[in-house]
C-alpha cells in the first residue's frame, strides 16, 4: 500500500531528478522552445518541497493536489499548468483514502494524463509530455520499473516526431530530430515513481 509518505518522496524524487538534468532539459528545449523548461521545473518542484514540508498533507491525494496547485501558481509557460493539471487531477481521482495500491495510482493517473491532453489538446505522436506519459500508465500494471523504461523509451521516440502541439509546432518539419523536453522530464517524473518505492523497503 502507498501512503502520504510515499507521494512525498515521489515529489522529493522528482525534484532531485530535475534539479540534476534541468541543464539537459533545457538544451533540450532550446532547440525547439523558449530553452527555459529546466528552469522551470526546477523553481516549480523546489516549491512544491517547500509547501509539503510546511502544510504536511496526510493523504496520498492531498500531497498530489497540493503538488499540482504550487506548479501551476509556480511554473511559467504550458508547464505549469499541464503538469499542475496532472497532479491535481491524479489527486482528486485519489480522493480522501490514508493509503492506495498500485493499481488506484494507476487509475488515477490516467485520469491525470486524461486532464492533461484534454488541456493541451495532444494526443501520442504529437511530440508532447503525452508520448511518455500515455505507455507509462499503460505499463504501470506491471510495476513501477515498467512504467519508467515505458516513459523514457517514449520520451526517445519523439526525437524523429513532427511536433503537431506545443511551441515546437511553430517550427514544423525543424522540429524533427530533437527530443521533446516535455516527455524527457515527464519520463523523470516517472522514474522517480520507481525510486520511491524503491525507498519504501515495498510496494
Amino acid at each position: 500500500m502507498l501512503d502520504a509518505d510515499f507521494f512525498r518522496r515521489w515529489m522529493t524524487a522528482a525534484a532531485a531528478s530535475v534539479d540534476r538534468e534541468a541543464e539537459r532539459l533545457t538544451d533540450l528545449d532550446s532547440a525547439i522552445g523558449d530553452a527555459d523548461h529546466g528552469s522551470n521545473m526546477q523553481r516549480g518542484f523546489a516549491a512544491v518541497l517547500t509547501t509539503l514540508e510546511k502544510e504536511a498533507p496526510t493523504t496520498p491525494g492531498a500531497v498530489l493536489t497540493l503538488a499540482g496547485r504550487q506548479l501551476i501558481s509556480t511554473v511559467g509557460g504550458a508547464s505549469g499548468p499541464l503538469y499542475g493539471t496532472l497532479l491535481r487531477r491524479t489527486g482528486k481521482a485519489l480522493g480522501d483514502a490514508s493509503e492506495v495500491t498500485g493499481a488506484q495510482l494507476g487509475e488515477a493517473l490516467r485520469v491525470g494524463v486524461d486532464g492533461v491532453m484534454a488541456l493541451g489538446g495532444a494526443a501520442p505522436g504529437d511530440k508532447t509530455m503525452v508520448d511518455a506519459l500515455v505507455p507509462a500508465v499503460d505499463a504501470l500494471g506491471e510495476g513501477f520499473t515498467a512504467a519508467r523504461a515505458a516513459a523514457e523509451e517514449g520520451a526517445v521516440a519523439t526525437t524523429p516526431l513532427q511536433a503537431r502541439k506545443g511551441r515546437a509546432s511553430y517550427l514544423g518539419e525543424r522540429s524533427i530530430g530533437h527530443q521533446d523536453p516535455g516527455a524527457t522530464s515527464s519520463a523523470l517524473l516517472i522514474a522517480a515513481l520507481e525510486e520511491a518505492a524503491e525507498g519504501a523497503g515495498d510496494e
